[in-house]
């Protein structure tokens, strides 16, 4: 296995092929039982399950980042996908990015489904040690509750298929309520905790697979969304109060001592400093391979022109999706985090820009040959966030002292970022502030303001002040969720209901 074990495409043909529909028809016995017979074949299988994880940052980038009150992303004249999905549009079922979230993570389903069917069937006798053989089942386990987790926060109520079925039966599967994903979730998350190693004790040949405390930190997450508020939405939220339970992982994650903030907020992202303390799980990209199997999601929100402007390719990002001004102002000018997450504007020939964007992925020394192929890891979980998630907690109820830890938390992020004045007795709406300086770009902007229960105030004010261009709709609880894609609802005819406000 090589460094960046996770998008290699090695079983991407053999284990099937991204589909519009949940279309599960078990791969061939004959191909399936000739193939997991080593070791290899079942490292080779649970590394085509990683691939499904590829386009996880994108995503986040297009219906997370682009959704919430961050970027101001409304038309510049073209057709762009992602002016639908920051303007609230009702009409966005067959929206290319809302369909992808649908099909990616149940093509990764289905590969974990086959995968546990296999390792029950074959895994003793190809896999000789016990140990690895539990390592192998507890990473498919967190991938499986990792594309359902990213589903249920997308769609609500979505499918459970936790078995290999056909083409015939998956027609015919509802979707099932959120509370019986959750327990799917769960169960799945809480064996991966029991058969997985920390980092540390990873051999050099497997480092970047999913370790224990990625699956204590999700569990955490899972958690605190579960607990957040229900809106009148068939969500993610299910006002459950289980805040201690969160802090009982991140305890757990806090106390293992693999992981601790780095001094220097811009180190996080060094492309010469992957795998850093600060990084608890990432997706991992490589570059140079053939086929391509690098990263994309560091143009995603950055303008062409830019690139062009420094004498550099054209990478696919189109224009420009804009940092908010709301956002914008909400950064002290000393702030460290703003001047390397966000560029203020470029010339680019006879075009003068004006308006900022997030560029915080971005090493111009780095661009690749392909605009496909960038040689950068996206760290889906990191230390900071923990860190303000358990203050988040705190605030909500959990054990811990709320005026001196969670101040205590957040003013260590601030010193990092250069803030040298130190807060006192911060609110929630404080620590959702800090969050949002800290994590611009990485998506988690719009699933912080549900959770919260503050996604429809906030969104509203902000529409009314940030939408001179007037071309935004107005926002509704039901756009917590997105639609049922078109594609999934013409599959089934009447077995899905579309979730409603589309």
């Amino acid at each position: 296995m090589m460094k960046k074990l996770s998008i290699f495409l090695l079983m991407a043909g053999l284990l099937g092929s991204c589909k519009m529909d949940l279309d599960q028809q078990p791969i061939s016995s004959a191909t399936s039982d000739t193939y997991f017979k080593t070791t290899n074949d079942f490292v080779q299988g649970l590394n085509a399950i990683y691939n499904s994880t590829r386009g996880y940052p994108d995503r986040l980038m297009s219906l997370s980042e682009t959704r919430s009150d961050n970027l101001y992303a409304v038309s510049d004249g073209g057709v762009r996908d992602w002016e639908g999905i920051n303007s609230f549009h009702k009409t966005i079922a067959s929206n290319p990015y809302v369909i992808e979230a649908w099909q990616t993570n149940y093509n990764g389903i289905f590969r974990v489904n086959n995968y546990l069917e296999q390792l029950t069937a074959n895994g003793s006798t190809a896999i000789a040690d016990a140990n690895i053989r539990n390592r192998m089942e507890g990473e498919a386990r967190f991938l499986r509750a990792f594309f359902y987790f990213d589903l249920i926060r997308y769609f609500g109520k979505v499918p459970l298929i936790d078995k290999v079925v056909s083409a015939s039966q998956a027609k015919n599967i509802g979707r099932s309520n959120v509370e019986e994903l959750y327990s799917l979730i769960i169960e799945d998350l809480n064996k991966a905790i029991n058969a997985l190693p920390a980092p540390s004790a990873y051999a050099a040949v497997d480092k970047g697979r999913v370790n224990k405390y990625a699956a204590k930190m999700l569990l955490g997450l899972v958690y605190m969304t579960r607990s957040g508020p229900t809106l009148g939405v068939k969500g993610a939220g299910l006002n459950s109060n289980e805040w201690a339970k969160a802090v009982e992982q991140f305890n757990d994650v806090i106390n293992s001592n693999e992981f601790s903030l780095l001094t220097s907020y811009n180190s996080v992202f060094d492309y010469g400093n992957e795998r850093n303390k600060e990084v608890i799980f990432n997706i991992e990209y490589s570059s140079g391979a053939t086929p391509v199997v690098g990263a994309t999601f560091p143009w995603v929100l950055v303008p062409d022109n830019w690139f062009n402007s420094l004498g550099l390719a054209t990478q696919g990002g189109l224009t420009i999706r804009p940092v908010s001004e709301d956002l914008l102002k909400l950064y002290d000018a000393s702030d460290r985090r703003k001047t390397f997450s966000i560029q203020q504007g470029y010339t680019y020939g006879n075009v003068v820009e004006t308006r900022s964007f997030v560029k915080k992925f971005v090493d111009v020394t780095k661009v690749p040959a392909s605009r496909m192929d960038w040689p950068i890891n996206y760290i889906v979980f990191r230390y900071s966030d923990l860190l303000l998630l358990k203050a988040e907690c705190i605030l909500n109820g959990a054990p811990g002292n709320s005026s001196t830890d969670v101040d205590a938390v957040v003013n260590q992020i601030r010193k990092r970022a250069g803030l040298t004045t130190e807060l006192a007795n911060i609110t929630n709406s404080q620590l959702m502030d800090e969050r949002r300086r800290e994590f611009i770009g990485e998506g988690l902007r719009w699933f912080d303001l549900i959770r919260s229960g503050a996604v429809e105030p906030v969104m509203k004010a902000w529409i009314a002040k940030e939408d001179q261009a007037k071309q935004m709709s107005d926002f509704q609880l039901n756009y917590v969720l997105y639609p049922v894609p078109q594609s999934e609802l013409d599959n089934s005819p009447g077995l899905y209901t579309q979730n409603p406000g589309y």
